[in-house]
């Protein structure tokens, strides 16, 4: 078993031992904190504790083959055919599983989509990256909840901010912030001519209320009447809530819900994460390239993909992959990518690089 693996192991079992205990248990933050962590660790200690056994069996089988007993030495044997191939393998798995993981991996995600160049075009494809990850949450079991929608007149959205509920959520979409580039016939060109549009995404893990301390006194919360596409008033009350974090500048906007209350509390989780993912950064910044990954910085200005619909193409522009299955992808099929990507962050990790 690797060094990492066997540290790993011992914060496993240190971990059960504090969640069992009454300081831990007494304080909803920290029982919080250590719960996604041991999480964060189950698959390799169970992993690791089987490792152990093996190698207790393979040393028993080896003192019996040196006792001289030829019953037990076929006993022995037999036994050392089938444990030291199960180690071998279990060790490679091991390698595997002890690389650095990021301990947000487990939390839900807040996934915000912006059109950028290309106008309504750019809108409408919004609309469909939108759809695209809401019927992936569909076949991953996941609840998906828009927070904030900025829709246009022609069924596309200039942006669209939504929760993605479900274990692991973030952990798996975290790599898809970035620029998602189209290039199609525009719904909205008559001539016929292959436009290239893009939008942007970030994911951010969502944070809850333990995890980031909002003080009331430095926010400055503005209502106004919500607005539909094309600035008409949806709605006779000042139910639209603006909140503003005075020390970080952030501005959150919500106007999805008719109650006033209902949309300051969603504004808060998506300034919470937002702020979340401001600490995160920060300690990136910290780490320098132990952060910076060959795989995609995550950053939202880098172009990660590209739609190419006269070719029925998707191509993730980082790790060289493609589909020639556009339907498909738009349709929630992203499975196969991820695992691609998946796949290429370890491989540069075992290799050396970092995530």
């Amino acid at each position: 078993m690797n060094e990492r693996a066997r540290q790993a192991l011992a914060r496993f079992r240190e971990l059960d031992q504090l969640l069992s205990s009454p300081e831990v248990a007494s304080n909803v933050a920290k029982l919080k904190e250590l719960g996604r962590e041991r999480a964060s660790l189950e698959e390799l200690g169970v992993a690791a504790t089987e490792y152990e056994r093996l190698e207790k069996a393979i040393a028993d089988a080896k003192e019996m083959l040196d006792a001289g007993d030829p019953e037990l030495a076929e006993l022995a044997q037999a036994e050392l055919d089938e444990s030291e191939p199960a180690l071998e393998s279990l060790e490679e798995k091991l390698k595997v599983l002890s690389l650095p993981k990021d301990p947000d991996d487990s939390r839900n995600a807040i996934v915000e989509i912006r059109a950028g160049t290309g106008g309504d075009e750019a809108a409408l494809f919004a609309a469909e990256v939108y759809r695209m990850y809401s019927r992936y949450a569909d076949h991953k079991g996941w609840r998906t909840e828009v927070l904030e929608a900025n829709e246009t007149e022609i069924g596309g959205v200039k942006e669209i901010v939504f929760s993605l509920q479900g274990e692991g959520a973030f952990g798996r979409m975290r790599w898809e912030s970035g620029v998602h580039r189209v290039q199609r016939v525009p719904q909205t060109e008559a001539g016929g001519r292959i436009h290239t549009s893009a939008v942007s995404v970030a994911v951010l893990p969502e944070a809850e209320e333990v995890d980031v301390e909002i003080d009331p006194a430095e926010l400055r919360i503005d209502v106004y009447r919500s607005q539909g596409p094309g600035g008409q008033s949806v709605n006779t009350t000042d139910s639209a809530v603006r909140i503003t974090h005075i020390p970080t500048g952030l501005v959150v906007t919500c106007q999805d819900e008719k109650s006033q209350h209902k949309n300051k509390a969603k504004a808060l989780r998506v300034l919470r994460s937002r702020l979340l993912e401001a600490e995160r950064e920060a300690a990136a910044k910290e780490r320098a390239d132990a952060r910076r990954a060959q795989i995609g910085t995550g950053d939202r200005s880098e172009k990660i993909r590209t739609y190419n619909f006269p070719q029925n193409r998707v191509t993730d522009h980082r790790i060289g992959w493609s589909v020639h299955d556009i339907d498909g992808v738009l349709g929630g099929s992203l499975d196969g990518l991820f695992d691609a990507l998946q796949e290429a962050i370890i491989e540069q990790q075992l290799a050396g690089g970092k995530s």
